[in-house]
């Protein structure tokens, strides 16, 4: 296959901007007071990806081991604290947690894709590790933040029925066993629903950019499929780790559910 890659001008991407007066003039004329907060995700869209290509280009040219898993180590944790924003409820450990269930699910099948798979050498390629790491990261981020809002929700709203089991002698997980299913079936589903229409409906973006850079289908297929087989086991293990570290952070030893260790926030 010919490659005919277009480089995109500072015009062009000016140009591709004008795009978001849709959205602002949707706001305006509906009312849906969405304008500034268009504007402000707009700049800051633009500004930190600028700030990261600037960042992996000074990372490249380095080629440091040190450098390379310290940006990684920063998405790793970035990730970790925007999967606990996008709760209603805290407890004392959440965010350690968030980070424990991040990397080690991230970084789990990372090494496996990039040593075991691709067989990179050194598997810390940054030219292979960024791209894959941050789509692993935003997949996993929001498996792991569904699977903890569900159950820290689940939790409140059948604290009773938790309780009464507790009472009748079940241990805690067998009393929180069903609350913990339910919230990783929850965390699955948008993964599994992604997987039933992938290539019918839509076309994932790491295929989507192989091909726009000039790689032929075929081969970008093969990278997609291996990368959707990446991002479903980092999705489902960060969500198991993250909902079996807030089950031992909200029970005890002798079975009782320590509910009062959650905070709303508002």
């Amino acid at each position: 296959m010919e490659t005919n890659y277009i480089f995109l001008s500072s015009g062009q991407l000016l140009f591709a901007s004008l795009l978001m007066v849709v959205n602002i003039g949707l706001s305006i004329v509906l009312k849906l007071g969405l304008t500034k907060q268009w504007s402000i995700a707009s700049l800051r869209m633009v500004g930190q990806l600028l700030m990261v290509g600037f960042l992996l280009d000074w990372v490249f040219a380095l080629n440091n081991p040190i450098w390379i898993l310290s940006v990684a180590f920063f998405m790793a944790t970035v990730a970790s604290i925007t999967a606990v924003g996008r709760t209603g409820k805290r407890f004392s450990t959440i965010y350690l947690n968030s980070f424990i269930s991040i990397l080690g699910a991230a970084f789990f099948v990372m090494f496996f894709a990039l040593s075991g798979i691709l067989q990179i050498d050194p598997w810390y390629s940054p030219q292979y590790l960024f791209p894959l790491l941050g789509m692993v990261l935003g997949n996993t981020l929001n498996g792991i933040s569904l699977a903890l809002e569900r159950f820290m929700e689940s939790l409140s709203v059948r604290r009773k029925e938790v309780e009464m089991l507790l009472s009748l002698g079940a241990t805690s997980w067998e009393a929180a066993h069903e609350l913990i299913r339910d919230a990783l079936r929850t965390s699955m589903i948008p993964t599994l629903n992604s997987m039933m229409v992938m290539g019918i409906v839509s076309l994932p973006g790491m295929m989507t950019g192989q091909i726009l850079a000039g790689v032929s289908p075929g081969e970008a297929v093969r990278y997609q499929i291996m990368m959707i087989f990446v991002i479903a086991t980092a999705a489902a293990l960060g969500a198991t780790l993250i909902v079996v570290l807030a089950f031992r952070a909200l029970f005890n030893k002798r079975h009782q559910l320590l509910l009062e260790r959650l905070r709303t926030v508002t």
